[in-house]
């Protein structure tokens, strides 16, 4: 088949390498516009555009795909599908009913569980011992449309949600390209989503990877592993940020009060609702990440001091 390829971040490049080297023709690639990014506020091109542009693919990105220019661009491309992953902007129903088979999306959950924007974080935060991924036909409704196949994923008690997800693109990527086989050879027919297990997964924001130092540790540990490497978990140490790797729930009670830090023998511990974790990697504003050893060190926490104690920004 023709097709569009619709994606963004590095997550999206498996599927598109795997197209570009299938049977398939990638006659163009549909990715959010350059933006800035990093200190130097320099613009950079999508993960999906730099493959593109090395496979000398053309690519496409508007401000909004209900542009009118936009539509116009696809009508002409004539393709017969739209694969989709992470693209990051809602499709119009004018741009869903042009190509003959629609549009397919990956989206990295077991649908319709995790219907949103965060699937994969989400699944680790609720502390869900299986997730997955999905290929579906893109439909008006958020991840509502009828599905084509699913593959699954174990997750590990460490496994932070760029672990998960990094597995998922690949075996996602095997999984839409089996997909697209199955639609061009007509083999393949989709069927609707149950309507019971629906839960959301909203795009997780910089506030909400907050750590919250009154819920039990076990709790703490899965929150911070669902933000791990993005937006990246966080607390405040004398009125600053103070960004956090994976932490480690620990097994017995340390008498510790919820966010309060304690160095000795076994790390840098901090109390939680129940329990305590055992820190990893910080990273204090403006600095790199170290150990927390090291952090302790420098910061010298007295005795009965907490996190979150004083409002950062």
């Amino acid at each position: 088949m023709r097709l569009l390829f619709a994606g963004t971040p590095e997550a999206a490049v498996p599927s598109l390498e795997l197209l570009l080297g299938s049977s398939h023709e990638v006659a163009a690639v549909l990715t959010r516009p350059d933006a800035r990014s990093g200190r130097g506020r320099t613009v950079s091109r999508s993960a999906v555009a730099e493959r593109a542009d090395a496979a000398g693919v053309p690519v496409l990105q508007p401000r909004s795909p209900r542009e009118p220019g936009f539509l116009e661009e696809l009508a002409d491309l004539a393709v017969d599908c739209a694969p989709v992953v992470a693209y990051g902007a809602l499709v119009p129903q004018a741009a869903l009913d042009l190509p003959r088979h629609g549009w397919v999306n990956l989206h990295f959950s077991l649908l319709p569980a995790w219907r949103g924007a965060a699937p994969v974080q989400h699944a680790v935060m609720a502390g869900d011992e299986v997730t997955g991924a999905s290929t579906f036909r893109l439909e008006a409704g958020l991840d509502t449309g009828p599905v084509y196949g699913v593959v699954t994923e174990p997750i590990g008690p460490r496994d932070t949600a760029g672990d998960v997800l990094g597995r998922l693109a690949v075996s996602g990527a095997r999984l839409l390209l089996v997909t697209l086989d199955g639609i061009a050879a007509g083999t393949l027919v989709p069927r609707p989503q149950p309507a019971e297990g629906v839960s959301s997964a909203p795009r997780i924001e910089p506030a909400d990877a907050r750590v919250d130092w009154a819920l039990p540790a076990s709790v703490v540990d899965r929150r911070v592993r669902g933000v791990t490497p993005a937006p990246g978990a966080w607390t405040t140490w004398r009125g600053d940020r103070l960004r956090l790797g994976p932490v480690e729930p620990q097994p017995s009670s340390t008498g510790l009060v919820p966010g309060e830090v304690s160095v000795g023998p076994d790390g840098v511990l901090v109390g939680a609702g129940s329990g305590a974790v055992r820190l990893g990697q910080v990273q204090p504003a403006g600095k790199r990440m170290v150990p927390a050893a090291d952090w302790a060190r420098g910061a010298r926490p007295a005795p009965g001091e907490r996190f979150g104690a004083q409002e950062g920004a």
